[in-house]
């Protein structure tokens, strides 16, 4: 028995044959989120990135002026560019061509042999691009022209379907790409937005000056939707594209292009008329949201080079303090893009650029120049020196409002704002707090919520719109005032993002005009003041219902009219085979059922609606809502709905606050003519 129980498995057994070797692109397939980061929109937009990027570098290092961007039937794309062609031959190593070993082998490509392999600069450092778009495609088609002929090789969810084969004679030269997202890995959907395409690669053909790119849309039968786009002047098209609906304070962008070593830098900036900045920061092409080494030497040397000229003609008094960094800041729109061989960046997202020696470079080349154009435009150096002037009064007004905050804080206890009714945990990653429009809301949220971890500030009407407005203006509103108070982080050079006292902000807000103009109004605020929290994901919006459906003690809670009609609909059925039941059982012959329980549309003593039997309630404020019906649909973390609020595309995001929240009336008329036939159940 012993010899026997000894060549049984053993419970819970771990041994070699347990380890799994996944071998070629099935890595990809079954953790894709690890090389494009998700399977939803963003990484479905990151397989296009990754082939136009490639073309992107075949450009950078001069051998490319064109590429085109079809979206085409079937939720397939075709990407092409005429480079050099990725060659066919085979490759030494993998004793298959290299076009193949491109496609299907991870971290292989012309982008890791420095200034001897094919690209000295390129966006791609990985070499996992094209391999991972393969692998992660229902199916790929890649197509080469070079050395006079045309070669074509298919492949299926990354497997080759065959070797390449040589299809043709060409005088052409170039590679064309054409791929469909797999829907069994991009459940979410496999359609490619077609502005979003047209947004980024606007940007990118920006960044890389004398390159043409053409963008179609094909997917509709008979129509054929196109754009070019080609910049010869760069940044400084580019900066001049960011502030087109913006008053600028000056009338020449200082625009620089110049190279240092192995950088090469361009930086474009202009001032103009509005409170916050807006600068954009690229190494070989890819967008640093979170600054970097470049930025760090773009921003020292803005500062110094302008304190100086302000002091060297009089403008700060000796009896003056310097002009800080926040002050030259203001209103100032620039453009830095940074061109280096291999650049370490810090995290996966290449969110961040960490190479020290682009620091040096970048302050040395915008030093020069800046000083240099202020003294060949002394009329524009005027207009920003007062700008930055000016910015500088305002914040010393500003820090005096915000110390006064403070100040009443400390002395009273650092009590929070009487409206506020706080959670008892102290922990903020477990901690929300709900911002919600009015009393009547709040009282039903603070009779709803969990005391534990849910804190509820109410406000009084809609807050100042900060979009046109400075911090000490701001702080004068008692609204904005107990929100920064609340929130624990402190506002504008004092934000400590370690201070937030909830890892979750809910906006909520009544589904109406009204709802939807405070909630715009708080998203300015967020987004212009407190960027961190949404880039952090902090940010969210509550998503009540409109409607309460129910027949009898079933109850059922309806997001938009179709989900309200499909439960009134359920509820029908449901009365009409109880109905048919109980006939069946007494006998008789079923027959269409009148209504008992009111005729459609009656209305009853409590405003509700009855279709069929069924009472429908529409909700137009929160407030209407019993407190444990608010908890049980919009607070309660386990049946609640929220959005998260993100800011994947900045520029898009600075130009539709501008409309909706600027000065300018003009645009808003315009967007409202336009979207206004998307609206739909518009309470007036």
């Amino acid at each position: 028995m012993a010899k026997n129980d000894e060549k049984k498995p053993k419970s819970g057994a771990y041994g070699a044959e347990q380890i799994s070797v996944l071998e070629g692109l099935d890595p990809v397939r079954k953790r894709p989120g690890m090389y494009i980061g998700s399977t939803g929109p963003e990484g479905l937009f990151h397989l296009l990135r990754e082939i136009v990027d490639n073309c992107f570098d075949e450009a950078m290092a001069g051998h490319a002026d064109q590429i085109s961007i079809t979206l085409l039937p079937d939720d397939t794309i075709a990407v092409t560019d005429n480079g050099r062609g990725i060659p066919v031959e085979k490759h030494p190593k993998t004793k298959v061509s290299a076009l193949e070993t491109v496609l299907t082998v991870l971290h292989a490509g012309g982008k890791f042999g420095g200034e001897d392999s094919g690209y000295k600069i390129s966006g791609g450092l990985h070499g996992v691009g094209a391999s991972v778009v393969n692998a992660l495609s229902e199916r790929l088609e890649a197509i080469v022209e070079r050395d006079g002929g045309m070669y074509k090789q298919e492949y299926s969810r990354g497997k080759p379907k065959g070797d390449v084969k040589k299809v043709g004679t060409s005088k052409n030269h170039g590679t064309t790409i054409i791929f469909k997202p797999d829907p069994e890995i991009f459940k979410e959907g496999t359609r490619f937005d077609y502005q979003r395409v047209l947004d980024h690669y606007r940007q990118q053909c920006y960044l890389t000056k004398g390159i043409k790119l053409i963008a179609t849309d094909e997917r509709e039968k008979g129509q054929h939707d196109a754009y070019a786009f080609y910049f010869e002047g760069g940044v400084e098209s580019y900066v001049r594209h960011l502030n087109h609906k913006k008053q600028p304070k000056h009338e020449n962008i200082f625009f620089v292009e110049r190279q240092v070593d192995k950088s090469e830098i361009s930086i474009g900036l202009q001032y103009t008329d509005d409170y916050t900045e807006t600068l954009y920061a690229f190494t070989n092409n890819i967008i640093n949201p979170e600054g970097g080494t470049h930025v760090q030497g773009f921003r020292a040397a803005l500062t110094r080079v302008l304190n100086t000229y302000a002091r060297n003609k009089g403008y700060l008094k000796e009896k003056d303090d310097n002009l800080s960094g926040e002050d030259v800041r203001e209103g100032l729109t620039a453009v830095i893009s940074v061109r280096y061989p291999e650049p370490q960046f810090e995290g996966q997202t290449k969110g961040k650029l960490g190479t020290p020696e682009v620091r040096g470079a970048t302050e040395s080349v915008m030093g020069d120049a800046l000083a240099t154009f202020l003294e060949e435009h002394p009329k524009d150096a005027e207009a920003i020196i007062g700008k930055c002037v000016l910015a500088q009064r305002a914040r010393a007004a500003a820090r005096a409002a915000r110390d006064t905050v403070l100040r009443k804080g400390a002395l009273e206890g650092m009590t929070l704002p009487g409206k506020l009714a706080d959670c008892s945990n102290r922990d903020p990653q477990v901690s929300e707090l709900f911002i919600v429009e009015g009393d009547s809301a709040g009282g039903s949220a603070k009779m709803g919520r969990n005391r534990d971890t849910q804190a509820i500030l109410p406000l009084r009407g809609k807050i100042l719109n900060v979009e046109r407005a400075r911090l000490d203006k701001m702080l004068s509103s008692e609204q904005i005032k107990n929100l920064v108070i609340a929130l624990g982080t402190n506002i504008g050079e004092m934000f400590d993002m370690a201070k937030l006292r909830y890892h979750k902000v809910v906006i909520m807000t009544d589904a109406d005009v009204d709802g939807a103009h405070i909630r715009t109004l708080l998203l300015t605020l967020f987004y212009r003041y407190f960027p961190e929290l949404i880039h952090k994901g902090h940010v969210y919006i509550a998503q009540p219902p409109l409607f309460r459906v129910a027949k009898g003690k079933n109850v059922r809670y309806a997001f938009s009219e179709a989900e309200r009609d499909m439960f009134v609909e359920e509820f029908a059925k449901l009365k009409e085979e109880k109905a048919n039941a109980k006939r069946k059982a007494k006998g008789e012959v079923t027959e269409d059922e009148s209504t008992e329980e009111g005729a459609d549309g009656e209305e009853s003593p409590e405003g509700e609606t009855k279709i069929a039997g069924v009472s429908i309630q529409r909700y137009k404020g929160l407030g209407e809502m019993n407190a444990d019906q608010l908890w049980e649909t919009t607070m309660d973390p386990g049946t609640r709905v929220m959005k998260q609020v993100t800011a994947l595309d900045a520029e898009k995001a600075n130009e539709i606050l501008d409309v909706l929240m600027g000065s300018e009336v003009a645009p808003r008329k315009k967007f409202i003519q336009t979207n206004a036939k998307h609206v739909k159940n518009l309470d007036i």
